[in-house]
């Protein structure tokens, strides 16, 4: 039996995309910060988005039946902290955030940037993963080409492929 504490510590080591998870609801943003998303097809161009069905903005995402994928950069690590720290509205201060097809907020300073409709929902235990068809993609920031990752509790940069390359 795998114990809960021995798989949060195997999971804190598994690096993951910082991401803001976001929708709007009568003219109001909702978001989150996950690092449960990932590519499902190209052929239509899809995302999985596992979101905590303790969050906050759970059920308004799942209600909008829309929702923006902005992957943070690097060079954002200061917004990323009050992203994932703020409550409510006050998350999206202090960044610029665009609008495309659906309507959710998408941040203009990320790496990339996926505006989504909510395909299906499927049951995952203590999160609800949400396929993801993608209605657009901001690729709109080419000097934040790197995304921030979240491992061991914190965020850290990615190692440019120079420096790979160079050990």
């Amino acid at each position: 039996m795998i114990r809960p504490d021995d798989f949060r510590e195997a999971m804190q080591r598994f690096a993951g995309p910082v991401t803001a998870i976001t929708t709007i609801e009568n003219g109001v943003p909702s978001g989150l910060m996950a690092t449960a998303v990932c590519s499902l097809s190209a052929d239509p161009p899809s995302l999985i988005v596992c979101i905590n069905k303790t969050a906050t903005a759970h059920d308004t995402i799942l209600r909008q039946g829309f929702l923006g994928v902005s992957v943070m950069p690097d060079t954002l690590t200061a917004f990323a902290n009050h992203f994932a720290r703020a409550k409510g509205v006050d998350r999206f201060e202090g960044a610029l955030w665009s609008f495309q097809e659906t309507g959710a907020p998408l941040l203009a300073g990320a790496s990339v940037a996926f505006d989504c409709r909510i395909a299906t929902t499927h049951d995952g235990y203590s999160h609800t993963i949400v396929l993801c068809h993608i209605c657009d993609i901001m690729l709109p920031n080419v000097d934040a080409d790197r995304c921030l990752l979240w491992h061991r509790q914190g965020f850290v940069s990615l190692a440019g492929r120079e420096a790979v390359e160079n050990a």
